[in-house]
């Protein structure tokens, strides 16, 4: 159930309502990775309330999910287009678990889930620089495909540092690469491609941080090992 956020810090016996006030004017509560806002309303069952980067006590253990999101769903626990979502896929999880970052829904791959919002806004902060790996099938003009992708470093007046680029396969018009870039902008891997005069077949994330996808297969998921953990906390 949602309630104003000093209500949930002081029933969790962080602070008094007043002194909540305050920490929220101050930027020191975040929810979901975002900065509070006074009178903003949250339910903790669902949401990764933090403050100064802790979450709130008695929350439940934490739990770290793998995901090989398949086309198709939409990277949300709701929505109001009644849309597939990836909620439906890790329903037979006993713990509510929320996604870490986002993949569009035409795109596929590995995607982290948890219930730490510690972990997940130090994973979605700018400073992190998480670096993420995906194979993308394109059509066109792919003679030279690579070094115009790694050339790019703007998308629509919007600088953005310079993607890695490799060819795994080329055949006529058609090649798959590897692609890792260091920046989450929406849809950037296909912005970039389109500015390249390509169109994207397939656009899979085979690699986040510290972690492959491996050998799940689309709509499968795992527990995150206790040393994938340790790995992904250490980075």
């Amino acid at each position: 159930m949602e309630e104003r956020i000093q209500k949930l810090l002081a029933a969790a016996g962080v602070c008094s309502r007043r002194t909540a006030e305050r920490y929220i004017t101050e930027g020191r509560v975040t929810v979901n990775g975002q900065a509070a806002r006074l009178g903003q309303q949250a339910d903790p069952l669902r949401d990764a309330i933090l403050v100064d980067g802790r979450p709130l006590p008695g929350r439940e253990e934490p739990v770290y999910l793998l995901l090989y999101k398949p086309r198709g769903y939409v990277t949300t626990l709701a929505d109001e287009k009644g849309r597939r979502t990836v909620r439906e896929l890790v329903g037979d999880c006993p713990q509510r678990v929320y996604p870490v970052g986002r993949l569009d829904m035409d795109s596929e791959g590995l995607l982290l889930l948890t219930n730490d919002g510690a972990l997940t806004q130090r994973l979605l902060h700018p400073s992190g620089e998480v670096e993420k790996t995906y194979r993308v099938t394109v059509f066109g003009d792919v003679n030279g495909a690579a070094e115009r992708l790694s050339a790019v470093t703007e998308l629509e007046g919007e600088r953005i540092r310079p993607a890695r680029v490799e060819t795994l396969r080329q055949s006529g018009e058609e090649a798959e690469l590897s692609v890792t870039i260091h920046e989450g902008k929406n849809r950037q891997i296909r912005r970039m491609c389109q500015q390249c005069g390509l169109s994207v077949r397939r656009l899979c994330r085979v690699r986040e941080h510290t972690l492959t996808l491996g050998r799940l297969t689309p709509g499968q998921w795992r527990y995150l090992t206790v040393e994938e953990v340790a790995a992904l906390k250490r980075a």
